[in-house]
C-alpha cells in the first residue's frame, strides 16, 4: 500500500509543480482555477496575505528542497539555474519580514543545502554556492527590519529601500505577532553558521531574548501581539495556533539545531504552562495571559494542528494522540479541517488553503509510533486532495469546506511541505536520496543540516534548572508496551465529535414592503428618497450608503416618512441577518471538469431548498433571452429542461425565477452585472424574496458572482453543452460523472485546461458600512446611526434585495463585538502562512 501512495504523492506532486511552471513562472503563485500567475498589483489586493508576495518567483524557491528530496534531481538542477538566473530579491515591493524569511530565505537555505548533498556525491559540479550568495544579499535586506530599540523586528520592510524613509511605504507600524517575531533563529542562525557572519543569529537571539524577557511571569504564557517599541502586549489572548505557534516550535528546534540549552529550558517552562492553562484534551484553547483559567475563546484555528507533531519531538505522545484524533475526526467530517472550529466541531471560518500542519502531524507520530492508522490517515488526506481540491491547472483552496466551493488560489506552502510530509510518510528509508536524521525541518519544512551545531554553545555563568530538562524523547515501546493503547485512547474521542449538520434553519420573518421595494437603479425611487432629505453615496469598493438629513426633506411631513424608510431598512437589515443561509455549490460536471471545478454560489430564500434534496438539481445550461429574465422569455422552447443562466439588474430575483419556472426551466443562476466581483474578495450574496409570497417558485435559483459567473461562460463558450450540480455542496467526483463519462487521465488534464484568465478589476459588490476588509472572512451586516448626520445606514440596496454573510439571531451590536474579536484574530492569523 505505502508504494502505491508513494508514487501517488509522486503524481500529485508532478501535476501542482508543473501547472506552476507552465502556467505561472516567474510568478510568485499558481491561480489554478484561471490557469495564470498571481502577480502582485495586477490582482485585487487581498490584504495582508499579499505580504507573502515580492516578485521573486516564490513558489519556485519554496518548492527547492522538495524536488531534492523526492528524488527529482534534474528538476531541481533546473530549478536551481532558473532561480539564480531570473530573480531579482532588489524589488520595490513592501513584504512580510516573517512570510520572506521562512519562504524564501529558508527556501533558499534549504536548496543551498541540497546542492552542497549533491555536489558531494558527484552532481551539480558546476553549483558554486549560488544559492547562499542569494540567501546573504536577502538577510541584509531584511536586517533593517530589526532596527528597533527592543530589537523585535518591523513586520515589513521595503526590499531595496529598508523601513526608514518615505521611499519604503512601511517601518509605521508598531505591532507585530509573537510568532512574526519568534520564528527568526533558525533561518538566521543556519544563515551566519553557512557565511561565518554572525550579525544575523545575534539579531535573532536578540528578539527571541526580548520575548522571553516580556512573558507573563506568573502564567510563563506569552501574548499574540506586541509592541514592538515598548514591548507591551497589544493581544493578551494566548494558544498554540495562529499568532504564536512557530515561536514555541523555534525555541524547540533551535535547541535541536544549535545545542543551546537555554531555548530548551525557555520551552521547558513554556510547555508546562500550555499543559497546565492551554491543553484540555484534546482541546487547545486560548486563555488570558494574566487570567489563565479563562478561556479566550470558543474555537480554535486549523494552524494549531502542528501542535502534536511538536509534542512527538517533546516526546509527550499521549496528548499528541488526542489531540491529532480530534483533528482527523474534524478532518473526515468536513474532509478538511475548516480554518476555524468550534469546540463542538462546527465551522467557524469555513476556508481552507490546503494547509500542511495536519500532514505534518501525522508524519511525525507515525514516525514515534510505526502505527498503521497514520497511514489510514494520510491515504485520508491524499484522497480528499485529489476529490475536492484537485482541478485542471493544480489544486485549489477550498472557499467553503461545507459546499466544497474553490478559491482561485494555491499557496507556495501547499509544494514546499504538503508534498514533503506526504512523501516522507509513504517512503522506505531506500526511497530516501539522504538521512533526513541529518537535518531538522524548519517551520516551512525547509531542511537545515545538523552539522550547523556547534560542540559548545552554551554561555557559562547562567545557572540552569537540570529539573526543567528532559534530555532524550522515550521510547514507545516502553511507553506503551500494549499495541492497542493508542487505539484505546483515540476511541473516545472520536465518539465526541459532533455529527450534527452545519446547517442553520433559514427564519421566518418578513422585512417590511416598502424598504425592501428599494432599488437604487429606479429614478422614481431616487427622487423619492430626495424628497425625504434620504441621499444615496456610491462608495468606491460598490457599496451604497444612505444617510439622511431631516432638514434637507421638503416638508416636515416628508422627514417623517425619510425617518420611517430609515427605520425600516435598519428593520430589514437586522431581520434579513436573522435569515441566514448557509452557501451553495456550482459544480461542472461535464467535459473535461468531471466535477473539478467548483463556484461558490449564493442562496436563494426561496424555491427548492437545496439543502433537503439529496441529489441536488443537475443539467445543462443555457443563456436566457433576455438575459435580465424580467420579461416572458423569448428562447423559452431551449431553455425547457434546461438551467437558465440570467444577469442581474431590472427586476427582483423572484420575479426572474417566475419567469424562467414559466419557461420550462428546472433551475437558474443569476449572474452578477458588477463587474470584478468574485467570492474571493466578497461576502456570501443571499438573495431574498419580493416581499410577495413566493411559494410558486419550486425551482433552485442560485447567485454568481461576476468572476465565477464568466468562468461558466466561458466555458459556455468553449464547449456549447456544459452540464452542472447544483446543490448544498460538492459532490464527490465519481457521483458526479455520467454512466458514459470517464474520468480523463493525467494527460488529459493538460489537454483541457480552465477557461481563459479574466482581467484583473476592483471588487464591486454592494455590502455594509461595516464590512470587513476581509471578506473572507464574514460578511454580516451593521446599521446604526452617525453622529451629525440625523439618520443613517449602509445596506444592500440594489436592483434586487440582498443578504450578506452568515449570522445568528443575536443583536447586531452582540454580532459586531463578536465579529470584530474574530476579525482581528483572523487578520492575524493570515499574517501568518505556516
Amino acid at each position: 500500500m505505502s508504494l502505491l501512495l508513494r508514487n501517488q504523492v509522486l503524481e500529485m506532486f508532478d501535476h501542482a509543480y508543473q501547472n506552476y511552471m507552465d502556467h505561472a513562472y516567474p510568478a510568485d503563485e499558481l491561480m489554478p482555477l484561471t490557469c495564470r500567475g498571481r502577480v502582485r498589483g495586477l490582482e485585487p489586493s487581498r490584504g495582508d496575505i499579499d505580504d507573502a508576495l515580492g516578485k521573486f518567483s516564490l513558489t519556485l524557491i519554496d518548492t527547492l528542497d522538495t524536488l531534492a528530496l523526492l528524488n527529482k534531481t534534474v528538476e531541481f538542477e533546473e530549478a536551481v539555474r532558473r532561480v539564480v538566473a531570473d530573480v531579482r530579491l532588489d524589488n520595490d515591493i513592501v513584504v512580510s519580514v516573517f512570510e520572506t524569511n521562512i519562504r524564501v530565505l529558508g527556501g533558499l537555505l534549504g536548496g543551498h543545502s541540497m546542492a552542497v548533498m549533491l555536489k558531494e556525491s558527484g552532481r551539480m559540479v558546476w553549483y558554486q554556492d549560488e544559492l547562499l550568495h542569494m540567501a546573504k544579499d536577502l538577510g541584509l535586506r531584511l536586517l533593517p527590519a530589526f532596527n528597533t530599540s527592543s530589537g523585535l523586528p518591523y513586520p515589513r520592510v521595503n526590499l531595496r529601500y529598508g523601513v526608514r524613509g518615505p521611499e519604503t511605504r512601511t517601518g509605521t507600524e508598531t505591532d507585530t505577532c509573537t510568532a512574526c517575531a519568534g520564528t527568526i533563529i533558525l533561518e538566521f542562525a543556519a544563515l551566519s553558521r553557512f557565511t561565518g557572519d554572525p550579525t544575523f543569529e545575534a539579531h535573532a537571539r536578540r528578539a527571541l531574548d526580548f520575548l522571553w524577557e516580556k512573558r507573563q511571569r506568573n502564567s510563563n504564557l506569552v501574548g499574540t501581539t506586541i509592541n514592538i517599541h515598548s514591548g507591551e502586549w497589544v493581544r493578551r489572548d494566548s494558544g498554540v495556533g495562529a499568532g504564536i505557534d512557530s515561536y514555541y516550535e523555534y525555541l524547540m528546534k533551535a535547541y535541536i539545531l544549535l545545542g543551546d540549552d537555554r531555548f530548551l529550558q525557555r520551552f521547558n517552562t513554556h510547555y508546562a504552562s500550555i499543559m497546565k492553562y492551554i491543553s484540555q484534551p484534546p482541546l487547545l484553547l486560548d486563555v488570558h495571559i494574566h487570567k489563565p483559567l479563562l478561556p479566550a475563546r470558543t474555537w480554535m484555528d486549523s494552524l494549531l494542528a502542528f501542535f502534536p507533531g511538536l509534542q512527538v519531538l517533546k516526546g509527550d505522545i499521549r496528548p499528541a494522540i488526542e489531540t491529532h484524533e480530534m483533528l482527523y475526526q474534524v478532518t473526515k467530517k468536513h474532509n478538511f479541517l475548516p480554518e476555524a472550529f468550534t469546540t463542538d466541531f462546527r465551522v467557524h471560518w469555513a476556508q481552507h488553503p490546503l494547509r500542511p500542519e495536519f500532514a505534518e502531524s501525522t508524519y511525525f507520530l507515525y514516525k514515534a509510533t510505526r502505527d498503521p492508522y497514520y497511514l489510514e490517515v494520510g491515504r485520508t488526506i491524499l484522497e480528499n486532495l485529489n476529490r475536492f481540491a484537485r482541478v485542471p491547472c493544480g489544486f485549489a483552496a477550498m472557499k467553503d469546506v461545507r459546499t466544497g466551493s474553490h478559491e482561485d488560489r494555491m499557496d507556495s506552502f501547499f509544494l514546499a511541505e504538503m508534498f514533503k510530509y506526504l512523501f516522507l510518510l509513504f517512503a522506505e528509508e531506500d526511497d530516501l536520496p539522504f538521512n533526513v536524521e541529518d537535518y531538522v525541518f524548519t517551520t516551512e519544512a525547509h531542511l537545515l543540516p545538523l552539522s550547523l551545531s556547534t560542540a559548545s554553545n552554551s554561555q557559562a555563568g547562567e545557572e540552569l534548572d537540570d529539573s526543567n530538562f528532559e534530555w532524550t524523547c522515550p521510547n514507545t515501546r516502553l511507553l506503551f508496551p500494549d499495541p492497542a493503547f493508542p487505539r484505546n485512547l483515540r476511541k473516545p474521542i472520536r465518539s465526541t465529535v459532533d455529527k450534527k449538520s452545519d446547517i442553520t434553519k433559514p427564519g421566518m420573518g418578513r422585512p417590511p414592503l416598502r424598504a425592501q421595494d428599494f432599488m437604487a437603479s429606479n429614478p422614481e425611487h431616487l427622487e423619492l428618497l430626495r424628497r425625504m432629505g434620504v441621499s444615496l453615496i456610491h462608495l468606491k469598493d460598490g457599496r451604497v450608503q444612505l444617510v439622511q438629513h431631516a432638514t434637507q426633506a421638503v416638508s416636515a411631513i416628508a422627514a417623517e416618512d425619510g425617518m420611517r424608510f430609515m427605520q425600516e431598512m435598519m428593520e430589514l437589515s437586522s431581520q434579513q441577518q436573522k435569515e441566514q443561509l448557509p452557501p451553495r455549490a456550482v459544480q461542472i460536471v461535464s467535459h473535461p471538469y468531471f466535477g473539478r471545478v467548483v463556484l461558490t454560489a449564493g442562496p436563494a430564500q426561496f424555491g427548492l431548498d437545496l439543502s433537503k434534496s439529496s441529489s441536488g438539481m443537475r443539467g445543462f445550461v443555457t443563456v436566457a433571452e433576455p438575459y435580465n429574465g424580467c420579461s416572458e422569455l423569448s428562447n423559452g422552447e431551449i431553455v425547457a429542461g434546461r438551467i437558465a443562466l440570467l444577469q442581474r439588474g431590472q427586476c427582483m430575483f423572484a420575479e426572474k425565477a417566475r419567469h424562467i419556472h414559466k419557461a420550462g426551466a428546472i433551475g437558474g443562476i443569476v449572474i452578477d452585472d458588477n463587474e470584478g466581483s468574485s467570492s474571493d474578495t466578497a461576502p456570501l450574496f443571499q438573495m431574498a424574496g419580493d416581499g410577495r409570497n413566493t411559494d410558486d417558485v419550486t425551482l433552485p435559483l442560485l447567485f454568481l458572482f461576476h468572476k465565477e459567473g464568466n468562468i461558466l461562460l466561458e466555458a459556455l463558450k468553449e464547449y456549447r453543452e456544459v452540464e452542472v450540480l447544483l446543490s448544498d455542496k460538492a459532490r464527490d467526483r465519481g457521483e458526479t460523472l455520467s454512466k458514459t463519462d470517464k474520468y480523463p487521465s493525467s494527460m488529459e488534464e493538460k489537454d483541457h485546461t480552465s477557461p481563459a484568465s479574466l482581467e484583473p478589476v476592483d471588487q464591486s459588490q454592494l455590502t455594509t458600512q461595516e464590512q470587513t476588509t476581509d471578506d473572507s472572512v464574514l460578511g454580516q451586516e451593521s446599521v446604526q446611526p452617525a453622529e451629525g448626520l440625523g439618520s443613517y445606514v449602509s445596506v444592500d440596496v440594489g436592483e434586487e434585495p440582498a443578504v450578506d454573510g452568515d449570522s445568528s439571531s443575536q443583536s447586531v451590536d452582540s454580532l459586531m463585538a463578536d465579529w470584530q474579536e474574530d476579525l482581528e484574530a483572523f487578520k492575524q492569523m493570515e499574517k501568518d502562512e505556516l
